[in-house]
């Protein structure tokens, strides 16, 4: 079976890539912008809100490995749904919680999605499904960022490891040893 791609946004990129990365099947997370207006945007464009654009990750990911289904009630569990605009005190359009579906079908198992993790909230999920939209590469300097210097940053120190913590407690049979 061929590789397929997710793309999400659920906040700052470096802390949903380090969620990702060592999950079973999955091949590649690239941190990136989607969903905005301007081409080719620069990191301090989209920080600005400006462009439209949300901080994302594309997963290149192995279905037999590893499902679109999984990668969402991974998602689900790891960052707040239920803020707008707002992961913890990242604030903006470019830190919304959005699902960018590449096919009909993905479009269909992220509303199934949304409904399953709806009983784990207390609030509504306020996660958008967006159109599929032209997709760019972040910076090369944000890539991989928690392996290269996460632990060097206050920041990423007090939002990883409360999702890495989350990610073993409920899904450590999909990730890699």
């Amino acid at each position: 079976m061929a590789d397929e791609i997710a793309t999400l946004a659920g906040g700052c990129f470096w802390c949903t890539e380090a969620v990702y990365q060592n999950l079973k099947g999955v091949k590649a997370v690239t941190s990136g912008y989607i969903g905005g207006t301007l081409p080719n945007p620069t990191y301090e464009q989209v920080c600005s809100g400006a462009t439209g654009h949300a901080e994302a990750i594309r997963i290149a990911y192995d279905p037999a490995v590893i499902s679109y289904a999984d990668l969402l009630d991974i998602f689900f569990a790891t960052h707040n749904p239920t803020t707008l605009n707002r992961q913890g005190n990242d604030i903006g359009t470019q830190y919304r919680s959005a699902i960018f579906p590449h096919s009909a079908a993905q479009e269909e198992e992220a509303r199934a999605g949304i409904e399953r993790a709806q009983a784990d909230q207390a609030d509504p999920i306020v996660t958008a499904i967006e159109l599929d939209a032209p997709w760019y590469p972040a910076e090369d300097y944000h890539q991989k960022y928690w392996d290269r210097v996460g632990d060097q940053n206050p920041y990423c120190m007090a939002v990883i490891p409360p999702k890495l913590a989350k990610l073993r407690k409920g899904f450590a049979a999909r990730i890699e040893a």
